[in-house]
């Protein structure tokens, strides 16, 4: 029970502040059905996977397959749903992609960790505060550019949203295999940008709030 909790709740408790961050929330049955889709793209993502990378040493390749996958989603079965209405949505549904994706990699590597030699509560612990924050991460960077894209116009953004998570996710399985302190800080510094991205949306919802309110008064 305690491993379990140990391998869900990381993701969840993240997945916990985007959604109450965003100040017009989505509805709850587009949380649960993009979250689904996350874990379903975990599959495919293990065999291309599998067959791309194999025992090689280029477990970087990794985060082409995976974020192409989360990007595909977003860009083909989201940003034309009606409740995809503004440059936030773009994050909160970037990150619930990325956190359904995490959550069932997470079940994957902690019950195979003798494969790993390490004990599974060892690595669920290692993987809360450096593959998950990663995924979420990465949902979050793909989101603000898939957000400037589709509501503020330029073609540049869209190729930022795709680029810029696989050249993160891609040098962070790098460090993963050469020095776990470098990574740590890796991560930490992918937390304070990605921290403040998400910020920029959280100021333009309050700003349209403002707003709002003044036109009552």
């Amino acid at each position: 029970m305690i491993l379990i909790a140990l391998t869900i709740l990381p993701p969840f408790l993240i997945l916990y502040y985007i959604i109450k961050s965003d100040r017009f929330p989505e509805p709850m049955n587009m949380i649960r059905r993009t979250f689904l889709l996350g874990v379903f793209l975990c599959i495919p993502a293990g065999i291309i996977n599998t067959m791309l990378i194999g025992d090689t040493n280029m477990s970087y390749l990794a985060g082409l397959t995976e974020e192409s996958l989360k990007f595909t989603a977003l860009y083909f079965f989201l940003r034309n749903k009606i409740d995809f209405n503004e440059p936030m949505d773009a994050i909160v549904y970037g990150t619930l992609i990325s956190l359904g994706f995490a959550t069932l990699e997470n079940f994957n590597y902690v019950y195979s960790a003798e494969y790993f030699g390490m004990q599974a509560s060892t690595l669920a612990l290692i993987r809360a505060f450096t593959a998950i924050p990663l995924h979420a991460g990465c949902g979050v960077i793909m989101g603000f550019y898939f957000g400037l894209y589709v509501f503020r116009g330029g073609e540049k953004y869209i190729i930022y949203s795709l680029i810029i998570p696989i050249i993160v996710h891609g040098f962070y399985n790098y460090i993963a295999g050469i020095n776990f302190l470098i990574l740590i800080f890796y991560v930490i510094a992918l937390g304070i940008f990605v921290y403040n991205l998400h910020g920029i949306y959280r100021l333009e919802q309050l700003k349209k709030i403002n707003e709002h309110e003044s036109r009552k008064i």
